[in-house]
């Protein structure tokens, strides 16, 4: 375990034994969440970069990604949120210094002399924190600050992985439709030829109403294809904080084909997600939260005090308003003899919550683990599939050439060029779609291992 995840496992020793009634051991984080020594997929290792997406090489991305993070809406929203947090916790700091309010009155006696008579005064709060209530105050606004900084970063991975999985959508969209014309151009010279045979009495009008289903079969693949490029653009629209419709990407050479990741991924030890993952920092501060949450209830089975003062000035006249001088300080004592069991049920409940938030805690670092590891197993299937599929292409290629050959000769038939051509129309096919899937898996990858310059650049 490195230094500052010890350091960290420290800070959250209270928040953890908020499980136990009685002083104890404090467990260690990693104890809580158990993580394996090492992943069951490994690939050799690289370097993990914080602007993954530039390992794509795709000015276009790089231009989308960097767009999106500066005006997505739910950043803003959650920037937003964390300056809420700021504030509620300067709030919560306010209370431990003493209050000062000013009054003042004026009023006209209505008798024999008409007297206007005034006054002005001070008055004055002070809660010394001798229960300790106003400190846990303190560390659940200080908590739902950390979680409300968190969430920022967490929306910027999340935001950052989901525009570079639309753009390899409609990048892999912009590539089915460019093979579509590819084999529409393909199926309709086979079309011409059977035509031509037909017509010389070569061939029979059912070769020729087979050759024209294929084509029909391949040009109804084009609606599908629009629908989920404008879905893909519209996805990216919104991101951008735009209306749907109005994304309009920059031409890029090689819009036809599929970006692909320059480098291998490394995904270090699990241990390093609890550094590294936004969303488990954040149930982490939700956890110190809820420490924090049974310090406020235990204060309560505690003695509170308040000490009120105050000043006032002020006599029967305007004139004569400093004739009157007074000066009242006390004390109030709280203390807390029967409530029915009110106070020790709240501190129940709020334990209960705590093991609740341990329980989320856990579940969140199992979901991160479990992202890695479908990540890392889907680029080592989708690399294979992809060098499968490549191989299919050059045997079906050959294929049609030698079935369209011994088809002119009259010694195949046009059962065997199409099916050849079906074969090699599916595989490439196959090919741009696994392609975008293997893309899409370093997304999903760069996006599951969390930020490595996260802690060093917003916890330093």
């Amino acid at each position: 375990m490195t230094a500052m995840l010890r350091g960290r496992a420290a800070v959250l020793a209270s928040a953890l034994a908020l499980a136990a009634c009685a002083a104890g051991p404090e467990p260690e984080l990693l104890a809580v969440v158990a993580p394996p020594p090492a992943y069951a997929t490994d690939l050799p290792p690289s370097g993990l970069e914080q602007e993954w997406w530039a390992s794509f090489d795709d000015a276009e991305l790089d231009a989308i990604v960097e767009r999106g993070l500066a005006v997505n809406l739910d950043i803003d929203a959650a920037a937003d949120r964390l300056e809420s947090a700021a504030a509620l916790l300067a709030a919560e700091r306010s209370d431990t210094v003493p209050s000062l309010d000013g009054t003042g009155d004026a009023g006209l006696d209505l008798g024999s002399d008409n007297r206007v008579r005034g006054a002005v005064g001070l008055f004055g709060l002070f809660n010394p924190d001798i229960n300790g209530r106003l400190a846990a105050e303190i560390r659940a606004a200080a908590a739902d600050y950390a979680e409300a900084d968190y969430i920022l970063a967490d929306q910027r991975r999340l935001v950052a992985a989901a525009l570079a999985s639309q753009y390899i959508e409609y990048r892999r969209t912009g590539a089915q439709l460019d093979l579509l014309e590819q084999s529409t151009d393909l199926q309709e010279q086979t079309l011409r030829i059977v035509t031509l045979r037909f017509e010389a009495g070569l061939a029979a009008n059912l070769d020729v109403r087979r050759a024209a289903a294929d084509l029909a079969q391949t040009r109804a693949r084009r609606g599908l294809i629009a629908i989920a490029r404008a879905n893909a653009a519209n996805a990216l629209a919104v991101l951008l904080a735009e209306p749907p419709g109005t994304f309009a990407p920059s031409p890029v050479p090689g819009e036809t084909t599929i970006p692909r990741y320059g480098r291998s991924p490394e995904a270090g030890v699990p241990a390093d997600l609890l550094r590294r993952r936004t969303d488990i920092l954040a149930a982490e501060a939700r956890l110190a939260q809820a420490a924090a949450a049974i310090g406020i209830e235990q204060a309560d089975l505690r003695p509170s005090l308040t000490i009120p003062g105050s000043i006032g000035i002020g006599d029967g006249t305007i004139g004569g308003l400093f004739g009157n001088f007074l000066l009242g300080i006390g004390a109030a004592l709280d203390l807390p003899i029967f409530d029915g069991g009110r106070r020790r049920a709240e501190v129940a409940a709020a334990r209960a919550e705590g093991q609740a938030r341990i329980a989320e805690y856990r579940a969140t670092f199992l979901d991160a683990l479990g992202e890695v590891e479908n990540a890392l197993v889907a680029i080592d299937a989708y690399q294979q599939r992809n060098e499968d599929l490549r191989e299919a292409i050059e045997q079906s290629e050959t294929a049609l050439e030698q079935s369209n050959a011994l088809y002119r000769e009259g010694l195949a038939s046009l059962f065997d060029v199409l099916d050849a051509q079906r074969q090699l129309i599916a595989s490439r096919q196959s090919l741009i779609d696994s392609e975008a899937a293997l893309a899409d898996s370093y997304v999903a990858f760069n996006a599951a291992v969390g930020s490595p310059g996260y802690e060093a650049e917003r916890r330093s």
